[in-house]
């Protein structure tokens, strides 16, 4: 069991916090419709849409034929057919279902960019556990200090019935990622000219509310990255204490440099400071599509539409496709995407006056289904849409996780994109659930042993 101590930091927040006024948390009928004929166990809206292109939602009854533990996903999907392809010359019928990003793309390469659009199937699901404390939370979790922390993150998904945009983000923020998961995955830096030199990553995510022994009431998960290729950045490793409330008490970070053998704090690595091994081409709050700190921009919900968005992309992870046939040049080649209608929040994000990032503007699209943003289109000092990121989806059906197959940003000023998540040419099943820890693994003491791993 948890054992919650304070720190003085912690203590002097939850101490504010106290004098602060709440946002309302939703009442208990409200709370009732969770897990109704009206809405999922998550808050989704259960039915289908009225022309039948987005259906009902409907988890696998179990995982699809072939289907070995341990070994790769099975695609339950493999033989279907696209539709139809949204291009450059026919994306103005389709326009009220794409971003802005996604029409950028398009412009920007006409001839090779498209987006083949699938039948949907809204299969995304969490544990039943999962499910017992969102509907036990609905009531009581609110957020607080302008929504740079909540009062506790007991539940995976703490705004089922979201008010505004700042408890949108929150859900995608603190969505249930299997409690501690460790992951092998590549990120490809590819060059305007398509040349790219993977790098493996090997990272894992241990959620505090889910470890044992005295951790401090203010951290919410810890997070260790470390890099196993190339040989020259071969050993480098980053951990980071994340915590609820980053205002007041911002994330702790630090590197190890395998090459020094010296470890050292890293404040850059949040907001806008530069990802790990990404060629400049991510900020630190890009990865996962949006991480950190909530403070530095204004957040408007402008509510719910539908959208063509990556579902289920079990494709893109298929160990026959080897990364030089996947990634062309300005994108992901579209022969292993796949789109699917689906309905979508969208926060819209605009830097607060005085406040600094490279983004001034960030519009933000959340898969109903799993509370994941899918979608950003992110916006330079001059207000000119610069970088556009996707998220390709699917679920780990036989641990009811939904995650990322790839996360893609791509810039359209340079030309140049960043794939993170491919595992094509890494041997079997990549992720490990339920890795069992203890937050000592997570000190800076630790990072040489885990450098020299």
């Amino acid at each position: 069991m948890l054992n919650v101590k304070l720190t003085t930091t912690a203590a002097a927040a939850v101490l504010s916090v106290l004098a602060q006024p709440l946002a309302a948390a939703v009442s208990a009928d409200e709370a009732a419709r969770l897990g109704s004929d009206q809405l999922t166990p998550i808050g989704a809206e259960r039915a289908g849409n009225a022309d039948g292109s987005i259906p009902a939602w409907e988890p696998l009854a179990s995982p699809p034929a072939g289907f070995v533990a341990g070994k790769p996903l099975v695609d339950p999907y493999a033989d279907e057919e696209p539709l139809f392809t949204i291009t450059a010359a026919n994306h103005e019928q389709y326009k009220d279902k794409l971003s802005a990003g996604q029409i950028g793309m398009l412009k920007r390469y006409p001839d090779t960019y498209r987006l083949p659009v699938y039948p949907s199937h809204r299969i995304a699901e969490y544990p039943p556990e999962v499910y017992e404390k969102i509907k036990a939370n609905a009531t009581v979790v609110e957020t607080v200090e302008g929504g740079n922390g909540i009062t506790n993150n007991e539940s995976d998904c703490p705004f089922p019935i979201p008010a505004n945009g700042t408890e949108v983000i929150w859900n995608h923020i603190l969505r249930f990622r299997g409690g501690s998961v460790k992951r092998t995955y590549t990120q490809i830096p590819v060059q305007k000219n398509a040349s790219f030199s993977p790098i493996v990553f090997e990272d894992q995510v241990s959620w505090a509310n889910q470890l044992d022994g005295d951790i401090d009431a203010n951290r919410l998960f810890f997070y260790k990255q470390r890099i196993d290729a190339p040989a020259r950045l071969e050993g480098n490793v980053l951990l980071v204490h994340e915590n609820l409330n980053q205002v007041a008490e911002p994330r702790a970070a630090w590197l190890y440099n395998a090459g020094q053998r010296r470890v050292r704090r890293a404040p850059d690595v949040a907001y806008d400071g530069p990802g790990t091994a990404a060629d400049g081409l991510r900020t630190s709050d890009d990865l996962d599509l949006f991480n950190g700190a909530l403070d530095r921009y204004d957040w408007e919900l402008i509510g719910k539409r539908e959208m063509y968005i990556g579902g289920n992309n079990y494709k893109l992870l298929n160990k026959d496709v080897r990364y030089k046939d996947m990634l062309g040049k300005g994108h992901i080649n579209p022969d292993y995407l796949r789109y699917e209608l689906r309905r979508v929040w969208v926060v819209d994000a605009k830097l607060k006056d005085g406040k600094r990032h490279v983004y001034s503007r960030r519009t933000f699209y959340i898969d109903e289904d799993t509370w994941q943003i899918v979608a950003v289109d992110q916006y330079d000092g001059r207000g000119q849409l610069w970088r556009v990121k996707e998220a390709h989806s699917m679920t780990h059906y036989h641990v009811k996780v939904p995650w990322y197959a790839v996360e893609v940003q791509y810039d359209l000023v340079n030309g140049r994109y960043l794939p993170i998540g491919l595992e094509n040419e890494l041997s079997g099943y990549t992720y490990e659930w339920n890795y069992k820890t203890n937050a000592s693994e997570y000190t800076p003491s630790a990072l040489r042993r885990a450098g020299r791993g």
